[in-house]
């Protein structure tokens, strides 16, 4: 417990304090008289002795609230100790309704509300903020003629020389006793207070995870020391400073859910060379947010295996981070946030999506965001090859799982491999073993395995394309990357850049008229970005005006692509739900068991009510 001290102006309040002392109910260490002009000084003495509450009154109890940082609990007046007050002054002046006049500060005093009423005065109250307004506050009462002044030492003597009667504030041992309990209750608070923010500290200091505290604003109120190793940056430089700033990679929109919708949200941070997985949680106080906790822990690099040990000259580095992605709408952003958190598991993971969409970009940012990120990337394609072709590219003698081993293989259109292969994959994933000629040889290896499929491996197993052993060891990381048509966002910045990347490599100047991007955003691009970057290429080469304008784009559409019909010509040939891979798979499952919701919920891993809610977003008859 702390040490709370008593300082009043007058020796009578000492000796009721005393006497209240004597009952052994509270616990005051310390006792003074001081007058007002050294209350300061007093208080800080007090504060160098051990003090760490004061209980003071009126100007006294302001003045060392403003000058100092202790904790102060103010004396207030009991209703009881105005009454008597109140009493005794209508037995001075001795007139039916009298006016009293209450000179002093506003913390000194009870609610006084009523007392016109109940005692038969007119109480009219002069509450002043600072010492200095004492004496005109008693002038102000004279003025509009107090019968009596009821104030503390500076009012009682000006209303004497204004030869109007006065009585001092004097006060029963009941406020006292008040304001003891309450400095008990206070110094019990802290106490706990200064008890849990030391277990605190003490568990922040000795975590093996960074920890930053941030207020319901995003500026950053703590940071432990791992955290400081983590950042390169001491607690000086971080204190004050925007977690916006000072973790460039946290967009807006993720700070948002955890700051004001109260939301907990994972992510993956590059901080110097040391790449982290941080944990946001907001911090609920009596159901609101009242600031946020993220917890960092720091990911393991493995050093890049040489040459000897797996490594080849034939497995470039990787460039593509996740940054570098076109990820301004919202479904590519929950894309992207997936697979960071991908990116640190050491399980295989699938990726699926149209013909030019990101699903290599995907691969390689996963490479470069685990614990990998040093050692090498390789991706090889299995469509029209035959299984001898597939087995000496990827598990030969000098084939792709060699070549990378300690590192990352993408494989392109896994579905395309043999019964054999697959079954040689399946045995890579799940022993880190390496087929060689045949079944019998085996090398032991250390490579993450990413894949690309045209389906989920649920329905390539049921259409006989997958093997069940590897469908279900690579159904769990599962990503899809939307179509550019599904990411306007996306797709207007991709136009943009493209044609912009052609004007400069050819040196030319066009603009697009308003109808011809409108016509641009409104095309299903079926190629994505492959498409779009060779479209826009031949659209500025063969430009013959600066301007270009919607004859011009849908002329160039209809010539290159004649038999893809699009929305606007009204012949496109519609994919089921818009192509929609999850929707297709749960068609197909609901399908197969002859539309048994219960079934199908089953085999999807998801409840009824998901399944019923997937049905209605998609139309799922």
């Amino acid at each position: 417990m702390g040490k709370i001290t008593l300082l009043v102006s007058r020796e009578e309040m000492l000796h009721q304090a005393h006497n209240i002392l004597q009952e052994k109910k509270y616990k005051i260490q310390s006792m003074k008289v001081i007058d007002t002009a050294s209350a300061v000084t007093e208080a800080r003495r007090s504060i160098s002795e051990g003090a760490s509450i004061i209980i003071a009154r009126g100007l006294q109890a302001s003045l060392i609230k403003q000058y100092t940082d202790i904790p102060v609990v103010e004396i207030v007046l009991t209703a009881q100790e105005m009454a008597l007050l109140v009493t005794r002054a209508k037995q001075i002046v001795k007139k039916p309704r009298p006016m009293i006049a209450v000179v002093g500060f506003h913390n000194m005093f009870c609610d006084m509300s009523y007392f016109d009423e109940l005692y038969g005065i007119v109480l009219q109250t002069f509450y002043v903020r600072q010492g200095t307004e004492l004496e005109g506050a008693v002038e102000e009462a004279v003025k509009q003629g107090a019968d009596l002044i009821i104030g503390g030492d500076l009012a009682v003597s000006k209303a004497t020389k204004a030869g109007v009667p006065s009585l001092f504030l004097s006060m029963t041992e009941d406020s006292l006793r008040q304001a003891f309990a309450m400095a008990e209750r206070m110094d019990y608070a802290v106490s706990v207070e200064k008890k849990t923010a030391a277990q605190i500290e003490t568990l922040l200091d000795y975590s093996y995870n960074g920890v930053i505290r941030l207020d319901g604003a995003g500026t950053i109120t703590a940071v432990n020391p791992m955290m400081e190793d983590m950042m390169g940056k001491n607690w000086q430089e971080l204190k004050g400073s925007d977690i916006r700033d000072a973790a460039p990679q946290i967009k807006e929109e993720e700070l948002k859910r955890v700051l004001e919708k109260g939301e907990e949200y994972s992510l993956f941070l590059e901080w110097g060379r040391g790449s982290v997985f941080a944990v946001m949680a907001p911090v609920l106080y009596e159901e609101r947010v009242d600031g946020a906790i993220i917890t960092c822990h720091k990911m393991k690099k493995k050093l890049a295996l040489s040459a000897k040990k797996g490594g080849s000259e034939n497995s470039l580095p990787p460039l593509v981070r996740f940054e570098d992605m076109l990820q301004e709408s919202k479904a590519m952003q929950e894309c992207v946030h997936l697979a960071r958190l991908y990116a640190l598991s050491k399980q295989p993971v699938v990726l699926m999506g149209e013909p030019g969409t990101e699903r290599r970009m995907m691969a390689e940012a996963i490479h470069n965001s685990s614990s990998r990120e040093n050692g090498p990337f390789l991706d090889v394609p299995c469509a029209g090859l035959t299984g001898e072709e597939q087995r000496v590219m990827i598990f030969g003698e000098r084939g792709a799982v060699l070549q990378v081993n300690g590192g990352s293989l993408l494989i392109q259109d896994a579905q395309e491999l043999t019964p054999d292969n697959q079954y040689r994959l399946y045995q890579l994933i799940r022993f880190r073993v390496c087929h060689g000629t045949d079944i019998a040889s085996l090398r032991r290896v250390d490579v993450r395995v990413m894949v690309t499929l045209e389906k989920t491996p649920c329905i390539l197993m049921e259409e006989g394309r997958l093997r069940q052993d590897l469908g279900y060891l690579l159904s769990g990381l599962e990503v899809t990357v939307p179509p550019l048509r599904e990411r306007t966002e996306d797709l207007q910045r991709k136009l943009e850049d493209a044609v912009r990347e052609s004007c400069e490599h050819y040196s030319r100047y066009h603009v697009l008229t308003a109808g011809a991007k409108r016509m641009l955003l409104e095309y299903s691009w079926r190629g994505n970005l492959f498409q779009i970057e060779s479209f826009c290429d031949r659209l500025i080469l063969t430009a013959k005006k600066r301007s270009i304008d919607e004859l011009a784009v849908g002329k160039l559409l209809k010539e290159l692509y004649p038999k893809i019909a699009d929305k606007e010509y009204g012949e496109e040939e519609k994919e089921p739900y818009g192509g929609n891979l999850e929707a297709m798979r749960i068609a197909d499952v609901l399908k197969k068991y002859g539309g048994n919701r219960e079934k199908a919920a089953k085999e999807l891993g998801i409840s009824k009510a998901t399944l019923w809610r997937h049905r209605k977003k998609y139309g799922i008859e």
